[in-house]
């Protein structure tokens, strides 16, 4: 019998139980694994409490929420092993065959399904975001609602995970929101059906800049002006956050978080942050499988098609600074979560420029992860406690060429 509290990360459950049959090949008896189930911090147990006897899965509990399951295994099973016997893999150990007469309880017991790899994600994701709310005392959950992709598919987890009635979805408009993204934003909150208020921060940015241009004139405009957008949108977020004592959810994702493609004490602001280990390629794969899951789509296709913009200055794209997601997403995965050097991933056939620009920015923003709030760990290698380094370093890369 296995105690365990396994925390999740994208299709562990597969590498787990082929590691627990190998287990139960070794003693040659059946196994009965219990996991533990619910969110603390970063980490998510999964549950998916199995039995096995070295062979197959006899019983399986459901994944990532709380389940009872009952099991018979045979009474005379052998749970003998010869401690004489010359020592082989796991895999190589030769068990007796099971007995012929295993109870009919056994032979007909539960066996939940493995999920899918997206609906696996999102109930983590919907898993740890509940429990953090739950446990740290929060009434409810403040989104800001940009109607882009990434605070649709935090603000569909969210409504999932508390219930609508409990999910605040606030709008900030800017001069440069443009017309599309304000009503998508309205539409996610009422698809969701979460309440919805439209905060425009034009009147606050203009105080700002009459208060601080004096200070810098003859400076061209430049990321300060963005960035000041960000952090009165944070502070609005942290204002009703206060005052109504609810969980301030950042929106943004890993790629974004790896890079530095995100504001200090702006769209950073907040208590937890369910997309932080989240792709932005998996973003799209999740809010396209969350649509597919009710009667109707809960995030607009425009959103959903839009080209990725933070809308901080006029025509502005997220690919104006990034690589497209796509490949930005595929070196992130090799420099981070596989710990292959500069020389690796261009040896896997990317280009050099590329590669050393991206590593140069995963390198550059550690200060910022250092002060990001906590998020779900969905893959292997998680920003924080899975990958720190100093922020103070004397490494650099070239340009590759």
């Amino acid at each position: 019998m296995n105690l365990s509290s396994s925390p999740y990360h994208y299709q562990k459950i597969r590498l787990r139980e082929r590691a627990l049959n190998a287990a139960a090949r070794a003693v040659c008896a059946p196994l009965l694994y219990c996991n533990l189930v619910g969110g603390q911090d970063e980490l998510v147990f999964d549950g998916g409490s199995i039995a096995m006897d070295g062979r197959r899965v006899l019983a399986r509990a459901k994944l990532l929420e709380e389940d009872l399951l009952c099991v018979d295994v045979a009474a005379d099973a052998q749970n003998t092993i010869d401690t004489q016997a010359p020592k082989h893999s796991l895999l190589e150990i030769k068990c007796p065959p099971p007995p012929s007469h295993r109870s009919r309880r056994a032979q007909s017991a539960r066996i939940e399904p493995l999920l899918s790899p997206e609906a696996e994600v999102y109930a983590a994701l919907r898993l740890g975001l509940r429990d953090y709310a739950h446990k740290n005392g929060f009434s409810g959950i403040v989104v800001g609602l940009s109607g882009g992709i990434d605070s649709a598919l935090t603000a569909a987890i969210a409504a999932d995970a508390l219930g609508p009635n409990r999910v605040h979805g606030i709008s900030m408009p800017s001069r440069y929101s443009s017309p599309g993204t304000r009503t998508d934003a309205r539409r996610v909150a009422e698809s969701l059906g979460i309440s919805f208020i439209e905060q425009p921060i034009e009147r606050l940015y203009t105080a700002f800049l009459e208060e601080l241009t004096p200070h810098w004139r003859g400076r061209a405009p430049d990321v300060t002006e963005e960035n000041l957008q960000a952090r009165i949108r944070g502070v609005i977020l942290m204002a009703f956050s206060n005052k109504f004592g609810w969980l301030a959810v950042t929106t943004g994702n890993k790629s974004e978080v790896a890079t530095g493609y995100c504001t200090l004490y702006g769209d950073m602001a907040g208590g937890f942050a369910v997309l932080k280990d989240v792709p932005k390629t998996l973003v799209y794969r999740l809010a396209r499988w969350r649509n597919r899951q009710g009667p109707r789509p809960v995030i607009p296709l425009s959103t959903i098609r839009r080209a990725p913009t933070a809308e901080l200055r006029e025509n502005q794209k997220d690919q104006d600074t990034l690589p497209p997601y796509s490949v930005l997403d595929a070196i992130l995965e090799h420099y981070v979560e596989c710990d292959e050097g500069v020389e690796q991933i261009i040896a896997a056939g990317f280009d050099p420029a590329t590669v050393c620009r991206v590593a140069r920015m995963v390198d550059r923003n550690e200060y910022k992860r250092r002060q990001a709030a906590p998020g779900v760990k969905i893959t292997p290698k998680a920003f924080g406690r899975d990958r720190r380094i100093p922020i103070t370093n004397a490494y650099g890369h070239t340009d590759g060429n």
